[in-house]
């Protein structure tokens, strides 16, 4: 194996490829990156047995080969060259990089002991991957972080028609999302609940291409594989990796209980107000909002301890309500949104609060994006 490659493109695909590699791999090749060289160029992957990665791109290729290498090691190694064409080449049992006058050699791993990665599953649909992954980045806001609780930490996406719906929940929030793609068949039915961390990096990372092809293996949650795929500069990459299995609780219907107080808050305004506020809030308590009067008044702080107040105009609809939030969820859902209004409806201080952007005041939500949040008790 022999190639010549330019030194910024192998940094970004060896960064991204390692990314997914396990810290404690259960066998030892599975820290390994696998490097192919062939007619058609680079190729370079990853596998934990759970999440695959595959990177493919143009390279100046003299002899064909492959090898496996501790990948987080290339990895630091290939970013701290310098800006100039970098030379690889098989010898033996060991890799040999050159750059300018840098020299390195790597030990290489037992190539046929490296595990064979899943095939990527039929193409489904593609959707746009800038809008995809600002769908991923909202949804995922209210993804559970509880390793105990695996189901939780995924994000539900059910794909009908020419819709793909993204829900999430930690059983303290709920997020939805709706976003338009093109699916290869107009009747097409399947869900898929995928590792949040996993679909967020994978969306992130593909957000520079055009198009992110989208395919799932079964239209059953928990049962297969789901795979993504897109350009990147002047070569593509995959990533596919296996589905959580359980059944998801039905977030789709929180959503959707008739709200008897509606207000509009300026985004930014609400955002930076809550900052302040909680600062004198202790771990675990609220922070308090009062809708009356055209006026919203944030409280934090009780007792002798320390304690904080604001007030920020508000368009209010219905209902006088005092409700408290945990600040931390209610930043997280407040930090996705784009929009320059905060639309929040209420039903009741005991009952969960939905939260959503629009473009001005008295506009009414288009249903794209919900994040959904419980109320914390308040103290008399």
């Amino acid at each position: 194996m022999k190639f010549r490659i330019d030194r910024d493109t192998f940094a970004d695909a060896v960064a991204w490829t390692a990314r997914s590699l396990p810290l404690r791999p259960s066998v030892p090749v599975l820290a390994g990156l696998l490097v192919e060289a062939s007619a058609e160029g680079l190729t370079l992957s990853g596998f934990d047995y759970e999440t695959s990665t595959r990177a493919t791109l143009p390279a100046e290729v003299s002899d064909e080969g492959r090898a496996l290498v501790s990948g987080r090691l290339l990895s630091e190694i290939v970013k701290s060259l310098p800006n100039k064409p970098i030379d690889v080449a098989l010898d033996g049992t060991k890799v040999n990089l050159t750059c300018g006058s840098a020299r390195f050699a790597l030990q290489t791993m037992p190539v046929e002991e490296y595990p064979r990665l899943p095939q990527m599953p039929t193409a489904t649909g593609t959707v746009k991957a800038d809008l995809f992954a600002t769908a991923v980045q909202q949804a995922g806001a209210a993804a559970g972080r509880d390793e105990m609780l695996p189901l939780l930490t995924g994000i539900r996406l059910e794909l009908e028609g020419s819709t793909i719906s993204l829900m999430a929940t930690d059983r303290f929030r709920a997020s939805l999302r709706d976003l338009d793609w093109y699916p290869e068949a107009s009747d097409l039915s399947a869900q898929a609940l995928v590792p949040a961390k996993v679909l967020n990096e994978t969306a992130r990372s593909l957000q520079s291409g055009g198009d992110i092809t989208v395919a799932v293996s079964s239209g059953q949650t928990g049962d297969g594989l789901i795979g993504f795929e897109g350009v990147v500069g002047n070569g593509t990459r995959r990533t596919t990796t296996r589905l959580l299995e359980g059944d998801f609780p039905r977030v789709r219907q929180l959503f959707q209980a008739q709200a008897e107080t509606v207000a509009y808050v300026n985004t930014q305004e609400f955002v930076e107000s809550v900052k302040r506020v909680s600062l004198v809030a202790e771990r675990n308590t609220p922070v308090r909002l009062t809708f009356a009067d055209g006026v919203l008044l944030l409280e934090a702080g009780s007792g002798d301890e320390a304690q904080a107040s604001e007030s920020l105009e508000a368009t209010i609809e219905g209902n006088d309500i005092s409700i408290g939030f945990n600040p931390g969820y209610l930043l997280e859902g407040l930090g996705v949104m784009s929009d320059p209004v905060v639309h929040l409806s209420f039903t009741q201080h005991t009952k969960p609060a939905a939260i959503s952007g629009v473009g001005e005041t008295g506009a009414e939500p288009d249903g794209a994006f919900r994040y959904l949040i419980m109320p914390v008790r308040l103290q008399s």
